[in-house]
C-alpha cells in the first residue's frame, strides 16, 4: 500500500474550495494535459455522495478508464472517492478541508495498491508515485488559482 499526502493552503472560503474540488467540469479543465473526460455517471457539475464518475484519460501513453464512487461526504469538511473499476488493485482519495485564519487548508490523502506483484511495485517506485504526486500538485495549483479568483 502506498500513501501520498499533500497539503495546500488557499486564501478562499471553505465552501468555494470544497465545491470546486468536486466539480466535474473543473476537473476536466485542469486535467487537460492527460485529456481526462468524464464519460459515464456524473459527467458535469458537482458530484455528491454515492454518485459515480468514470474518467477516461491518457497516462503513460495509454488511454485508461477509472470509475470512482463518492463513498463518504460531510459537506464542506471532507469527501472520499474510491475506485470501483480501473487499473489499480485499490485506490482511495480522501479530501479534507479546514478553515483557519481566513485560509482553507485542503489535504489530499491517497492510498493505493498496484497490481502485478513485484513488477507493479517497481513501476510504482520508478514512475507511478511521482506521476500521481505531480498530477495532484498541478490540480491543486489550478484549484488554488480558481478559488482565490472567486474570492
Amino acid at each position: 500500500m502506498t500513501t501520498i499526502k499533500i497539503r495546500t493552503k488557499i486564501k478562499a472560503p471553505l465552501q468555494v474550495v470544497f465545491d470546486l474540488s468536486r466539480d466535474i467540469d473543473v476537473h476536466q479543465k485542469l486535467a487537460s494535459a492527460t485529456k481526462e473526460l468524464a464519460i459515464e455517471g456524473i459527467t458535469s457539475g458537482l458530484i455528491n455522495y454515492n454518485e459515480t464518475v468514470t474518467w477516461r484519460g491518457k497516462h503513460f501513453g495509454f488511454y485508461l478508464t477509472h470509475k470512482s464512487r463518492i463513498t463518504t461526504m460531510n459537506l464542506y469538511d471532507y469527501f472520499v472517492d474510491e475506485m470501483e473499476e480501473g487499473k489499480f488493485k485499490s485506490f482511495r482519495h480522501e479530501h479534507v478541508f479546514q478553515e483557519k485564519n481566513g485560509f482553507t487548508i485542503m489535504k489530499d490523502k491517497i492510498h493505493y495498491e498496484v497490481p502485478f506483484g513485484v513488477f507493479g511495485e517497481l513501476f510504482n517506485f520508478l514512475f507511478l508515485k511521482s506521476h500521481l504526486i505531480n498530477f495532484i500538485l498541478e490540480r491543486n495549483k489550478v484549484l488554488k488559482t480558481l478559488s482565490e479568483s472567486k474570492h
